[in-house]
């Protein structure tokens, strides 16, 4: 058979959310390394190490090791919610490969917060970095995109919030709800450019947040009986981002196995 060349060679991919390597950042990042992408990603550990789950210590080893990207992969940590870092990130990748081609905003500051117990500090701060450093981001690509290069994209990531009531983490769906709604708005503002933007809701993933019988009973309500993992939502991106996929902009995909509400 004649050699396939790689999907994304020479292209060049910006990704946040990277910092745990069961999450679906790392899963991003090398399903793009190894279709030939050069990735400057980036993560927040700090937010991490508030949740439950706690945050990757990476056992001693550097992101960039763990990751094993050479050459093509830059890590930078950074805030999202300052509103400095999409521009300093933006510039960042274009300094380390010279351009910028695709945007995946995969970064999200999970907050469980119930109606009773909402508070303006927390529904300010989920904006800055659900919402907001996103909007950035884009824009900040958007500035520098070289038009003449093909394969311009964006992927913004949504929830199940517009599938299902999602009570207990008002400050999270608000702002995903609003990623959703942007989409189509985004990708026409881009789309005279050759710029792609859609959004992946990508069900759950079994990324480490759930455990014990909490785990088994959302694993039962998958057909295949298991969840999803980052894997599964890497193939999709990887797919999003590539040439076959340039007729495709403005949407909003839900990709969950079937899994019942």
């Amino acid at each position: 058979m004649p050699f396939a060349p790689a999907p994304l060679g020479g292209r060049v991919a910006l990704v946040t959310g990277v910092s745990r390597r069961i999450g679906i950042g790392f899963a991003l990042t090398r399903r793009l390394l190894a279709d030939g992408a050069a990735v400057f990603a980036t993560g927040w550990a700090a937010h991490d190490a508030g949740m439950p789950w706690g945050a990757d210590r990476h056992e001693g080893s550097s992101v960039e090791a763990l990751v094993r990207g050479g050459d093509r992969f830059r890590y930078l940590p950074a805030d999202l919610a300052d509103p400095d870092s999409p521009r300093r990130l933006v510039a960042g990748a274009v300094e380390a490969f010279g351009a910028l081609d695709i945007v995946i905003a995969n970064h999200a500051r999970s907050s469980s917060q119930t109606l009773a117990e909402l508070s303006s500090a927390e529904l300010d701060l989920t904006w800055a970095v659900n919402t907001r450093a996103t909007l950035l981001l884009v824009q900040a690509f958007a500035g520098i995109h070289d038009d003449d290069r093909p394969g311009g994209r964006v992927l913004l990531f949504t929830s199940g919030q517009h599938l299902g009531p999602m009570a207990d983490e008002l400050p999270y769906i608000a702002t995903k709800g609003a990623l959703h709604q942007l989409t189509e708005s985004l990708a026409d503002a881009v789309a005279d450019r050759g710029i792609t933007v859609n959004c992946v809701n990508p069900g759950p993933v079994d990324t480490g947040y759930a455990t014990g019988a909490d785990h088994a009973a959302v694993a039962r309500r998958f057909p295949a009986g298991r969840w999803g993992q980052p894997e599964d939502v890497a193939r999709l991106v990887a797919w999003l981002v590539s040439d076959e996929a340039q007729w495709i902009t403005g949407q909003v995909l839900n990709s969950e196995g079937g899994f019942r509400r």
